[in-house]
C-alpha cells in the first residue's frame, strides 16, 4: 500500500510545494497530479489533502504569510497561492449523504477513508513530503495496465455522482488500452436514468472534454453501447464525425459536434446552454454562406476573407473537405494555404470619403457606400481608394 516512490523528483519547481509543506507537513499530493507523476506526463495542477479542518489550513496557511482565497469551505476546499501559483488543499473527507449530483460530506482523519470516496483507482493515490506513494486500491497497477477501473463497487460510485459515467469514458480514452471495463460499462447501462438530474452545463462540459480527447473513435462506439451516447446526442452521426477525423482536421471539440449532430447541432448548442460564441460558430456552419470550393480564383479568395472571418472560413473548409472527401486532400490544403496568405481586404472608403465628395449624412451616403462597396468587390477587393472615388463619380 506504500512504497518509496521516487516521483517528486520529477517536479520541474517544488519550492512552493515544500513551502506548503513546511507549514502542512501531513497534506500530501493528491489524485490527478500523482497520476500524471506516475503515467510520466506533464502535471499541470498540484492538489493537496490535508487531515486538518479548512479553518485551521486558512489560518496556519495566513499566519505563514501565505496568501489563501477560501474557495470551497463548505466542502473543505481553500486555495494557497505561493509565487503567483495557485494550490487547491482539501481536508479529508467522506460522504455523509450523496444525490447523483451533490454530496454531504464531513471532515475525516482517515486517508483510506477519503481515498474511497473517489472515482477511479488511478485517481485515489496520494504522496507525502518523504516522496511515499500511497495506493489503497490498486491505482499504480491499474496505471501500469492502461485499465480504468471505480474504486468499489462501479454501480455506487456512478449513484454519487452520474457524472462519473461520462468521466469514466473520458479517463479510459487517455489512460486506458481496448476495451473500457465490463463492470464499469455495466454499471453506466444500469445508471442512465441518472443522467436527466445533471445540469446541462455539466454534461456539456464532460462532453467537450471526451470530443477533444484521444481514441474518440473507440470511446464514441463504447458510449453508443451503452446507450449513454445517444442519450446525450440524438441520432449521433458516427459516420461524419470519423470523415472528419480521418481528414487530419485540427482538434476542436466544438467542430466535432457539428460533425456528430449537423440537423440539430443549433438545437443541440441550446440544450447544452454552449457559450454564444459557440453557439454563433455552429449557426455559421449550418447556413453553409459564403460558397466555399478548393478551384476558387483569388479574386473570389479575397471576396470570402470580406464576407466572412478567416477562423470560420478554415473550420468550415474542414468541414466541406470531410463532406465530399473524407480523407486527406491536397486541393483544399493548397485553398486554406492560399485563403491564409491574403492579407486582409479593407474596402478604402469611408463616411468621411463620401462628405468630401459632397454627399449628405443619411441613406444617401448607405447608397453611395454600397455602391462603391460593391463594386470594388465586383473587381475582386483590388481597386485602391482612388479607383473607388473615379467609379463613384461616374454614377452620380
Amino acid at each position: 500500500m506504500m512504497q518509496t516512490s521516487g516521483l517528486l523528483k520529477h517536479l520541474p519547481d517544488r519550492t512552493g510545494l515544500d513551502r506548503l509543506w513546511s507549514v502542512l507537513p501531513d497534506a500530501r499530493l493528491v489524485g490527478g497530479s500523482v497520476r500524471d507523476l506516475l503515467a510520466g506526463v506533464a502535471v499541470h495542477d498540484l492538489d493537496l489533502a490535508t487531515p486538518e479542518p479548512p479553518e485551521e489550513v486558512q489560518r496556519l496557511l495566513e499566519e505563514a504569510g501565505i496568501r489563501v482565497i477560501p474557495t470551497g469551505l463548505a466542502h473543505g476546499t481553500v486555495t494557497a497561492v505561493v509565487n503567483t501559483v495557485p494550490y487547491e488543499i482539501t481536508t479529508l473527507r467522506r460522504d455523509e449523504k450523496t444525490d447523483g449530483r451533490h454530496a454531504l460530506v464531513a471532515w475525516t482523519q482517515d486517508w483510506a477513508e477519503d481515498a474511497a470516496r473517489r472515482d477511479f483507482t488511478i485517481n485515489a493515490m496520494s504522496l507525502d513530503r518523504h516522496d511515499r506513494l500511497y495506493d489503497y486500491f490498486g491505482g499504480q497497477q491499474d496505471l501500469q495496465n492502461h485499465r480504468v477501473r471505480f474504486v468499489g463497487e462501479a454501480s455506487r460510485r456512478i449513484a454519487e455522482d452520474a457524472l462519473r459515467a461520462l468521466r469514466f469514458f473520458r479517463f479510459d480514452a487517455r489512460y486506458g488500452t481496448g476495451s473500457p471495463d465490463r463492470e464499469a460499462c455495466q454499471a453506466v447501462s444500469e445508471q442512465l436514468g441518472l443522467i436527466g438530474r445533471l445540469s446541462a452545463e455539466r454534461i456539456a462540459s464532460e462532453l467537450m472534454r471526451i470530443l477533444s480527447g484521444p481514441r474518440l473513435p473507440e470511446t464514441l462506439a463504447a458510449m453508443m453501447a451503452v446507450g449513454l451516447l445517444p442519450l446525450i446526442l440524438p441520432e449521433p452521426d458516427l459516420t461524419s464525425l470519423n470523415r472528419l477525423l480521418d481528414c487530419d482536421a485540427p482538434v476542436s471539440p466544438v467542430l466535432r459536434l457539428f460533425a456528430l449532430c449537423r440537423e440539430r447541432s443549433q438545437k443541440l448548442a441550446v440544450r447544452l446552454k454552449l457559450s454564444n460564441a459557440d453557439a454563433a460558430r455552429i449557426g455559421t456552419w449550418a447556413s453553409d454562406w459564403p460558397a466555399l470550393h478548393p478551384a476558387m480564383a483569388d479574386d473570389d479568395l479575397r471576396r470570402l476573407r470580406v464576407l466572412q472571418d478567416l477562423e470560420r472560413l478554415l473550420e468550415r473548409s474542414w468541414l466541406r473537405q470531410a463532406y465530399f472527401v473524407g480523407a486527406p486532400d491536397i486541393a483544399w490544403d493548397r485553398f486554406r494555404s492560399r485563403l491564409q496568405a491574403i492579407p486582409q481586404p479593407e474596402f478604402p472608403l469611408s463616411g468621411k470619403d463620401a462628405i468630401a465628395e459632397g454627399v449628405s449624412p443619411g441613406p444617401g451616403m448607405g447608397q453611395w457606400l454600397k455602391t462603391g462597396r460593391d463594386w470594388w468587390m465586383a473587381q475582386g477587393c483590388l481597386p485602391d481608394r482612388s479607383a473607388c472615388l473615379a467609379y463613384l463619380a461616374t454614377q452620380k
